[in-house]
């Protein structure tokens, strides 16, 4: 008999399959040694799993790389060990330490008031494993044909970077949105339903998901099947009738031409994309290039990484941000630790400016880059026109500096995120030669609710009156002074918000590779 459940849509898509039911645990006797050996083993387990996460990352790259830089940086702080150490030291085994310690920092996670850090429990979860794996000698057994539906708590990064998705999906009792699961889900088409609950699955050997209502279905009926197959089908539709302008320049039932660009933030996330889909780079994202375990990246690194994305472009315009460290994204030895409120704390340009050298060496790259094509570079966090101005004095700075040293460089356009509402209400007031809207924030703030805690995400709608507003003046107001505007927040790959964003005026959009033919199809059917 069919069961239905209803959890949170993570990522879009249908799966029906074979069900597969994920242990969470394992019982493994393991003889332990003298304290000297016990701290000998953890170290060395840990020293492995890196190596272990190292390997991953380098083989996966683009967006999973950075999400196993971020998972090693916390196993390598030694925040996470010592406890464990100390409990060895005290007579405890090595394994039991460990166990213990991960599982009062998950609990700990889980129980923030923060969205951000609840969803990076599964991180921790997955660094626990893996070093005690290590530390049992036992491996990750749990396998799966593709094609399957996964039933579980929760999952962690590791094992589903190890999986074959093709044709399956994900259903987790546990589990967020949020998260770097979900994120790897969405990136990579895996349907995914987060947050079902405890689920009694015996008796039941098959099962669908629809991932963008958040629906899981244990012993599907013939009709529920032919339901979920039939809109597979027309999605897949769809996505084909998209393909076919995926390559053509986007614009209007009337004619009217939309810019598409895409965001980055890596050349690995380039490699396989013709330059052709997109109008140019709408937004470098920058934060890769300094992890979050800390080690600032000199000038010749970060030049070589803007180099090689500004030549893939091939003429076409790349709009590079400056770090935008803080808030969710903090930097070890760089950013403020202990902020009551990290989002409106010292962040962005407000970092920047508070560590000006750490900027001056990014400019450099930034303007030595410049003389490879057309390089913007946009300023984020932008909420006084002092702090603009302050940047453009480093650029000249800059500038004079590789002048002064025989280096070629080139002057870069100088523009601002629009993500502050203090800096859409007043936009007038800002000379920048460019004006990108970033809609995550700037949602965000008017209204007040954040998208990634779930009982007030829905909230957190760019659709709403006050927020649309804001997008239309700042577009208004670009096209009266003939500066461009553009949006390069998450609603700009989000084909049911773009006619939204049309109406407002908008007339340039940057957005994940993954969504360009998704969202040329909904620019081409905008009357």
């Amino acid at each position: 008999m069919s069961s239905v459940f209803d959890g949170q849509p993570a990522a879009p898509g249908i799966a029906i399959g074979p069900l597969v039911r994920l242990a969470q645990g394992r019982s493994v006797e393991r003889a332990a040694g003298t304290a000297e050996q016990e701290r000998a083993a953890l170290t060395d387990a840990i020293e492995a799993a890196v190596a272990d996460l190292a390997a991953l990352a380098e083989q996966a790259g683009g967006d999973a790389a950075d999400i196993l830089e971020f998972q090693i940086a916390m196993l390598e702080d030694d925040a996470l060990r010592d406890p464990a150490l100390s409990a060895i030291a005290a007579g405890t085994a090595a394994d039991a330490a460990w166990a213990e310690t991960m599982a009062v920092q998950v609990a700990e996670y889980e129980a923030a008031e923060d969205a951000y850090f609840r969803a990076r429990a599964a991180d921790l979860r997955d660094l626990g494993e893996r070093v005690l794996r290590r530390l049992l000698g036992t491996t990750d057994d749990d396998t799966f044909p593709p094609g399957a539906v996964v039933l579980a708590h929760d999952l962690t990064p590791s094992r589903f970077l190890a999986a074959d998705w093709r044709g399956g999906g994900i259903a987790l009792a546990a589990g967020s949105k949020a998260s770097h699961v979900a994120m790897l889900a969405r990136a990579r088409g895996v349907p995914m339903v987060v947050g079902l609950g405890a689920i009694d699955a015996d008796g039941h050997a098959r099962a669908a998901l629809d991932g963008a209502t958040g629906r899981l279905w244990l012993s599907p009926g013939a009709d529920d099947e032919t339901m979920l197959a039939t809109l597979s089908a027309e999605a897949l539709e769809a996505g084909r009738a998209a393909a076919g302008l995926l390559h053509r320049p986007a614009a209007t039932a009337g004619g009217q031409r939309i810019l598409v660009q895409i965001n980055v933030a890596d050349p690995s996330d380039l490699e396989g994309l013709d330059p052709a889909l997109c109008d140019g780079i709408g937004l470098t994202r920058t934060e890769l290039l300094f992890p979050a375990g800390g080690g600032l990246p000199d000038e010749g690194t970060q030049y070589e990484v803007y180099r090689r994305i500004v030549v893939w472009a091939d003429g076409r315009p790349v709009t590079i941000r400056t770090l935008d460290a803080g808030g969710d994204k903090p930097i070890a030895g760089l950013t403020v630790d202990g902020e009551s409120n990290p989002f409106l704390g010292v962040r962005g340009v407000r970092l920047s400016l508070a560590r000006p050298e750490v900027l001056a060496v990014q400019l450099r790259a930034l303007a030595r880059a410049a003389v490879h094509g057309t390089l913007k570079i946009m300023v984020p966090m932008v909420t006084v026109p002092e702090e603009l101005e302050a940047v453009r004095a480093l650029l000249d700075a800059a500038l004079s500096d590789l002048a002064g040293r025989g280096v070629p460089a080139a002057r870069p356009a100088l523009g601002m995120m629009v993500e502050v509402p203090a800096a859409a209400l007043a936009i007038e007031r800002f000379e920048a030669a460019f004006f990108s809207i970033g809609s995550n924030d700037l949602t965000q703030y008017v209204t007040a609710s954040a998208r990634d805690i779930d009982a007030v995400a829905a909230l957190a709608d760019v659709r709403n009156p006050a927020v649309l507003r804001l997008i239309a003046e700042v577009a208004a107001h670009g096209e009266r002074i003939g500066r461009e505007v553009s949006l390069c927040g998450d609603a700009a790959g989000d084909p049911a918000i773009v006619p939204a964003l049309l109406k407002a005026g908008l007339t340039s959009l940057s957005m994940a590779p993954n969504t360009v033919a998704a969202v040329k199809t909904a620019i081409a059917r905008y009357e």
